[in-house]
Formats: C-alpha cells, structure tokens, sequence
C-alpha cells in the first residue's frame, strides 16, 4: 500500500491511478477496496500476464496524456510528478523523463545514477557499458519514467520479457524516436534487494538471449561491454565454466572490448571469493 500512498500524496495530483492487479490476489484485492478516492480504478486480471504486459494493460486503460509507471514495493517522493512536469516545455516531442533514485539493495540505500548521460552519449552505451567498477554510472528504473501515452501505444513493453524490461523499452522507444531526459533530483525511492525478484535474479542465458535478440539496437561497444559485465556475473555466479570461453568470444567477435571489461569479467571468474563478492555487486 506504500506505493498506492505515495502516488496520493503527490504534491501535483495525478488525475487517475490505475492498479492492475497481475492475476488472482484477494489480498490485494480487498486492501484496495478499503481505499476511498475516485481517481482509483482496479484492473484484476484473471491470469497472471507478467510485469511488462500488466504495463501495457494500465496504459490502454488510461485516458490522460502523460503515465509514470510505479512497481508495488516502490514508493514516488511527494514532488515527484511536480518536478518531471516541470521539465516538459524544455523537453519537447515524445521524451521519456528519468531521475535519479534511492536504491535499497541488499548492501544498503544508494543513489543510482551516479552520473547522467553525457550530451553526445549513445543511450545504449550509456545503460549498457561500465567504464569503470561502479555499478549504477548509469541506469533508468520503470518507477522513474514519465512519458508521454502515445509513445507507449506507439512502442509497447515487450511481452513476455523476464529481464531488462525497462532499458529494453527505452531503447526501442529511442530507436523510434524518443528522447531519454534526466531530472538530477532523487524522486523515487526503489526496492532493489534481490530477494524473490525474477528480474534481479542471476539467469545469464535470459540476459544473454535479450542482447542477442536486441543486437541491433546497440553500438558494439555496449554489447560486449553487456556480455562482459551483466551477462559474465551472472554465469560466474552460477559456476556455469561452459559459458567461460563462448561468452568472452561473443564479447569479442560480435562487440568491442575495453580492458576494463575484460579485467571485470576475468575477476568474476578467477578472483577470490570475497573479491568476487564485490565485483558482482558492481554490475546489476
């Protein structure tokens, strides 16, 4: 309910909240129905249909012209709408409006993004490379995001997709036309603890699929940088050594390498337990 809360306390109020409730939950349900406020409408659907096709089921829904997505174990400051509002004369046409987050992981609360995009700065390889050791230099979460409905009819999320929702979404919508605008401000605060979720989960076969399906959206350098870093921990993670050498030629023959991908990848692997440890917590 803390998501539901901070989406009525807006600080500019939205003119309708929309939950789609992914499949049977009495529970949640029935929490729902104790709330009294008539821009709430519930969409119960009878089956679960994922985090992405939920999404999109809430945007057909909608009538307004703007939709800021918000995950149920998320939570929006109360200026949040407010600021990202403010931005639109500045950003014209279909832009996606991000900003920065307080991320709750497993090692504590940080702010991710620690930087943002550099003006000339292709998107992909600002979401996909890391050119140092810290892991969130750059990153869009899907509570972050205001954009425009149309763009969202025009370019849907990916049904069916188990991981990189957002930055899959982002990345289309750019290729069609979109543009990735920042608000520098902290304005969502997102649970980013591993526990349950299917999305942080380590399943390097579903990131490896994603890219491979995705090649043609992204530079060379973000798609060996993207094996290199969030595909190589996790298969490390998982002691998969088949993958060892057949992921690091793919990096190579199908990307571009920098040493420090090469360096990360080969610590993933090789270094001790506890480097290891911290290594992985360097790349989502």
């Amino acid at each position: 309910m803390k998501a539901l809360q901070s989406a009525l306390a807006q600080t500019c109020p939205p003119a309708e909240i929309i939950v789609v409730v992914d499949g049977p939950d009495p529970a949640t349900q029935s929490m729902l129905q104790e709330v009294r406020d008539g821009r709430l409408r519930v969409l119960a659907l009878q089956r679960p249909v994922g985090g992405s096709e939920a999404r999109n089921i809430g945007v057909r829904a909608a009538s307004g012209k703007w939709i800021a997505f918000l995950d149920d174990d998320d939570e929006w400051l109360p200026i949040k709408l407010d600021r990202q509002l403010t931005m639109l004369p500045r950003a014209g046409g279909e832009p996606i409006i991000s900003c920065r987050f307080l991320a709750c992981t497993n090692e504590g609360a940080r702010i991710w993004p620690v930087r943002l995009p550099h003006p000339v700065e292709p998107v992909c390889e600002y979401l996909l490379t890391r050119p140092g050791f810290e892991r969130t230099e750059g990153f869009v979460a899907t509570p972050t995001i205001l954009t425009p409905r149309s763009l969202l009819l025009r370019v849907p999320l990916c049904k069916g997709l188990k991981k990189h929702q957002d930055w899959d979404w982002v990345l289309r919508a750019c290729r069609a036309g979109a543009e990735l605008v920042f608000s520098p401000e902290v304005l969502v605060r997102c649970e980013m603890r591993t526990g349950g979720s299917v999305s942080r989960r380590a399943d390097w076969r579903s990131s490896l699929g994603w890219i491979h399906k995705s090649a043609q959206l992204v530079t060379r350098r973000a798609y060996g940088s993207f094996i290199a870093t969030h595909v190589g921990w996790q298969a490390a993670a998982q002691r998969d050594w088949g993958a060892f050498l057949p992921l690091l030629r793919d990096a190579a023959h199908n990307g571009s390498l920098c040493p420090v991908d090469v360096l990360r990848y080969l610590g993933f692997w090789l270094a001790p337990a506890g480097m290891r440890r911290w290594l992985q917590r360097s790349a989502p």
